[in-house]
């Protein structure tokens, strides 16, 4: 009973039976095959069918003086009804609530990632009062109170730290793919991750004023800014309904023959032109679909069409997402893998992403780290273990300084030279020296470069959008080909770029995987996520999503897009032409109210039949490198 229940206050699911039950009536109705049927089977479909729109004509209307498509459906339906036609009132009723359901099927669209957003903020924070620690509601934190975070724990306010050393997925805010080291003076953000050591803060910036906060205000200010597909029908009603009127008036008046008059509202029905737009945007999203492209609504398809700049996130969009060893550079006699084991032995304990790539680099290579007799961790600079009777440390400069390791001549300066192109260094030091490092680094998609070369190609520009440095930007900017780049953004930062950084025609695609990219996502003229990599909330502020990450098919999505718009283009044009010789073949009395109902199925099907040409649009990309 639940479940009946559920089908029958879920719109779209009652749409769908409605429909199939009003067309097997119809077909009932049209081909006899009910002998003495108590009642035309046609009536079910006027009644299933034609009562909405003749409730929303008249609501309209008396509500708000609306006058839209659904008025000149439901005069032809009344006035084919008063002459005894019912097969073509439920015809009519039929079609129009049949474009009415692929319209709408185009623009659901779940509304659901704020409250994830806001869940993020923990609900209580430790405040440190005296020699006290004080467990509070997150939200009672004042600023100026002292607030203390262990390694693992998420950070409930902004704030600047007091005391200790640690390493910040900052992420969320930034996007930045590496952790960030901070120390006593550096700001931190509600919302990251505090990876490693113990750190105590002064709150600067709390409640509706933190990070996270902001993140949801413009989330939700850029979700009130979209504007739902406007029907064209709707746009031309107000002129339709009159011409109707006035030419099956005039043309009663002239003949004398009320049924060519309701002919002319039963032609003049906008049923064809109704289904151009809907059905060419249901195929388009099926084709995006089959290459792996999830696109959200109609509306979001029709934009795709009108974007000239195509904007990238840097870290999970353009790459991958997490650190790699690029390089390895020993020192002092030994051999890349040497240095690399003896890397790995060092970090096999470390929970540092840096740690774990260079442990993923060994396990690549075959190598084995050395059992440890001692292991010892220093947050935000590194780790110094005893293996095998020799010491290993891993980590920053810094470490190897506190340890009194010899540096050999040029190796700083080599790490300085990596550091520029915003690439990650781990010193590995040897007992009494540094014996090399070890290069890591943010690595490129393999089809990022294709991918820009193909946007680029369909005469759209490309913009590379991150909260990464500057360096590391400039490095993933040059190998993609992407010549503009801005760098070091939080998210309100990119927001206000697609606001107004980029000129005042340009209508914004842009490409992100993070939740620090859902503003943007949803700020931008069309948003597109990650759906692999990328985070829940940037999948529902997107109007559209990349199942499998595979960048190559943007250039694809943006030539299907456009031949979508042209597509119903052509369609209402078609459409109109058709509406104007069926009306002049119902003046002129050489059909009538059934054939006039039949012309609108054979429209209707031309219609469906060109906007299907879509689903097999091909992608054209090339994919070499």
């Amino acid at each position: 009973m639940k479940s009946i229940k559920s089908w029958l206050f879920d719109g779209e699911k009652r749409a769908i039976v409605f429909g199939v039950v009003s067309g097997a009536s119809l077909a009932l109705s049209f081909l006899g095959a009910m002998e003495d049927p108590p009642f035309d089977p046609a009536w079910v479909a006027v009644v299933l069918c034609g009562w909405p729109i003749l409730k929303g004509a008249v609501m309209g209307l008396v509500e708000s003086l609306d006058v839209t498509a659904d008025v000149l459906v439901a005069m032809a339906l009344l006035a084919a009804l008063f002459i005894g036609e019912f097969f073509a009132a439920g015809e009519v009723a039929f079609i129009m609530s049949l474009g009415s359901l692929l319209e709408e099927r185009t623009l659901r669209k779940a509304r659901e990632g704020i409250g994830r957003l806001v869940s993020l903020t923990p609900d209580t924070a430790r405040v440190v009062r005296g020699r006290e620690e004080e467990s509070v509601p997150a939200g009672e934190v004042a600023v100026g109170d002292l607030v203390r975070v262990l390694p693992g724990e998420i950070i409930p306010v902004d704030g600047r730290i007091t005391f200790g050393q640690t390493a910040i997925d900052q992420s969320l805010m930034t996007g930045e793919s590496l952790p960030v080291d901070k120390g006593v003076g550096d700001e931190i953000f509600s919302g990251t991750v505090n990876q490693l050591g113990a750190i105590d803060f002064r709150a600067t910036k709390v409640g509706q004023d933190s990070s996270i906060q902001r993140m949801v205000r413009l989330v939700e200010s850029a979700e009130a800014g979209k504007t739902p597909i406007v029907r064209i029908m709707d746009r031309w009603a107000t002129w339709i309904v009159g011409l109707a009127l006035a030419t099956a008036l005039a043309t009663w008046g002239l003949t004398g023959e009320i049924i060519r008059a309701v002919t002319i509202l039963v032609v003049f029905c906008p049923c064809a032109l109704v289904l151009s737009t809907p059905t060419a945007i249901m195929a388009g999203i099926g084709n995006a679909t089959r290459f792996g492209i999830l696109i959200s609504s109609g509306d979001a398809l029709e934009r795709l069409a009108r974007v000239t700049v195509v904007a990238f996130d840097k870290t999970g969009t353009l790459t991958h997402g997490r650190p790699e060893v690029t390089a390895v550079e020993p020192f002092g006699g030994l051999s890349g893998d040497e240095l690399l084991a003896w890397a790995a032995t060092a970090e096999q304990r470390s929970e540092h992403p840096l740690g774990k790539a260079v442990i993923r680099q060994a396990q690549r290579r075959g190598l084995v780290p050395r059992e440890l007799d001692e292991f010892g961790l220093f947050p935000g600079r590194g780790v110094v273990v005893r293996a095998q009777g020799r010491q290993i440390a891993g980590g920053t400069l810094q470490l190897m300084g506190m340890r009194g390791l010899a540096m050999p001549e040029g190796l700083e300066e080599s790490a300085r030279g990596y550091q520029r192109e915003g690439r990650a260094v781990i010193f590995v030091g040897l007992d009494d020296k540094v014996a090399g490092l070890i290069v890591l680094a943010d690595t490129l998609r393999a089809d990022a470069r294709a991918t820009v070369r193909g946007i680029e190609a369909e005469g759209v520009r490309t913009i590379l959008l991150t909260g990464d440095h500057r360096e590391a930007a400039a490095r993933i900017a040059s190998e993609t080909g992407i010549l503009e780049v801005r760098s070091e953004l939080l998210p309100e930062d990119k927001v206000d770029v697609i606001r107004n950084g980029l000129g005042a025609e340009a209508r914004v695609l842009m490409v992100g995987d993070g939740l620090n990219d859902a503003p943007a996502l949803k700020t931008a003229f069309v948003g597109l996520a990650m759906g692999g990599a990328g985070s829940g909330m940037a999948v529902d502020a997107a109007d559209g999503v990349l199942v499998r990450d595979d960048l190559r098919r943007i250039p694809h999505l943006l030539r299907l897009s456009r031949k979508a718009a042209k597509t119903i283009r052509f369609n209402i044009v078609l459409s109109m032409a058709l509406n104007l010789a069926t009306v002049v073949l119902a003046a002129t009395g050489l059909m009538g109210p059934v054939l006039g109902a039949l012309a609108h199925n054979a429209g209707a099907f031309l219609i469906v039949f060109n906007s299907a040409r879509l689903l097999n649009a091909r992608d054209t990309t090339s994919l070499a490198g």
